[in-house]
């Protein structure tokens, strides 16, 4: 049996990589496994050799000890593999072929699901809807930024390549399936992007950058992407999109010099979520509305709002009790006299990523070069997570086999 390394959270402010053990087709006891989960016989499932596994924003809220993360949670639900293993139950899936594993985990048979609600499945979680890898209060589903890793309903949740070769040429754009660029997609679908239509996108980490590259994909005219630090704002600048410099204060009237004059955009994301910093003065403070009240207030009348950025129902590290439990001071009224729509939660990944991996094998949505994907070992995991919170412009694509060959950087 093969050893089997991963990225493990120890504390806040520290990973590091340690020796696990390699996936069976059972759920065992461990951090944050959920004790009904215990037991749980896996028939259903493959086993990945892992190819590519990425750094999340998301990864970062739990790393900085802003969620109830436990010690010794393995890492990571961005995922891309090769099957080497599949358990009685897969029918369709084969060993040898390379898939995008959407972080969602889901079944397939709950009503949920059928209804293509695969964010929040009924049955992989016992404490709420909705689970992933390697994440706080997510049923315990081991993380994939590990050399191999266990994925549950391989028949329903993973998409195969159809080509191998092929894929192994844009395995760093195909890599950007398992989460940010549905992610980014999901957003701009859910504020009703269109071609000719004006968007603004609150945050230019690379969910950001991800729903940019999709409001262009998507017709939109204009592109404004908006951001505290100027290594991101460049790179939204270097394919094409306007950029808003929100320490400078209101973005109202930076929008207003985009479209000559007119301070409000037809559609409106939110990538950044619940650790948010103030506008202007307050550029350095921790404002967990400000951007929700911002995109509202940026956004005309009748129009919508996507929310893929993170919001929780628990952040020990909040500035007050109220934000401890997810409860912020929206400017509800404001969405309300404007009659805009919002969108929230995860973003059901298999609803986007066909057409998205075909997009890509198809030139049409160069996704890695956008979010300025950046090739690292397994072992330098801890670094990547070290620059990426010091706001690097970078999208960090672990490597634990050495198979992304030229991609190297």
């Amino acid at each position: 049996m093969p050893a089997n390394r991963a990225v493990i959270y120890r504390g806040p402010g520290h990973v590091e990589v340690e020796s696990i053990d390699y996936p069976t087709f059972e759920l065992k006891d461990g951090p944050g496994v959920n004790p009904a989960n215990v037991g749980r016989q896996l028939g259903h499932a493959a086993i990945l050799k892992v190819v590519a596994t990425n750094i999340c924003g998301s990864d970062q809220h739990m790393v900085r000890g802003r969620t109830t993360a436990p010690e010794g949670l393995a890492l990571g639900h961005e995922i891309t593999g090769e099957v080497v293993e599949v358990g009685p139950g897969v029918e369709f899936i084969q060993v040898g072929d390379l898939v995008s594993v959407p972080f969602n985990i889901a079944c397939g048979r709950c009503r949920n699901c059928k209804e293509g609600k695969t964010g929040v499945c009924l049955n992989v979680n016992p404490d709420r809807p909705g689970s992933a890898y390697g994440y706080v209060d997510m049923g315990g589903w081991v993380g994939g930024q590990a050399e191999y890793v266990l994925t549950p309903y391989a028949d329903w949740n993973l998409l195969k390549f159809p080509d191998r070769d092929r894929a192994m040429e844009k395995i760093l754009d195909l890599a950007m399936l398992a989460d940010i660029f549905p992610t980014g997609f999901h957003g701009c679908v859910t504020a009703g992007v269109g071609p000719g239509k004006s968007v603004y996108i609150a945050g230019a980490g690379p969910v950001g950058l991800a729903a940019a590259t999709s409001a262009f994909l998507l017709g939109a005219s204009v592109v404004m992407v908006a951001d505290l630090q100027k290594e991101r704002l460049d790179q939204a600048r270097s394919f094409g999109c306007e950029t808003i410099d929100v320490s400078m204060g209101d973005p109202k009237e930076q929008i207003a010099q985009v479209l000559s004059g007119e301070p409000e955009v037809d559609c409106a994301v939110d990538a950044v979520g619940f650790e948010a910093r103030g506008h202007g003065a307050d550029a350095q403070t921790e404002r967990p509305a400000t951007v929700l009240n911002a995109v509202m207030d940026v956004t005309r009348a009748g129009g919508a709002v996507g929310i893929p950025g993170l919001y929780v129902t628990g952040d020990p590290g909040a500035g007050d009790e109220a934000a401890k439990v997810g409860s912020l001071s929206i400017r509800l009224g404001l969405g309300w006299a404007k009659s805009l729509s919002f969108t929230t939660g995860q973003c059901p990944v298999m609803r986007y990523n066909n057409y998205l991996m075909e997009a890509i094998l198809h030139d049409r949505a160069p996704i890695a070069r956008n979010v300025n994907a950046t090739v690292i070992p397994l072992d330098r995991a801890p670094e990547g997570y070290t620059e990426f919170d010091h706001g690097a412009a970078r999208k960090y694509v672990i490597d634990p086999h050495g198979m992304l060959g030229s991609a190297m950087s």
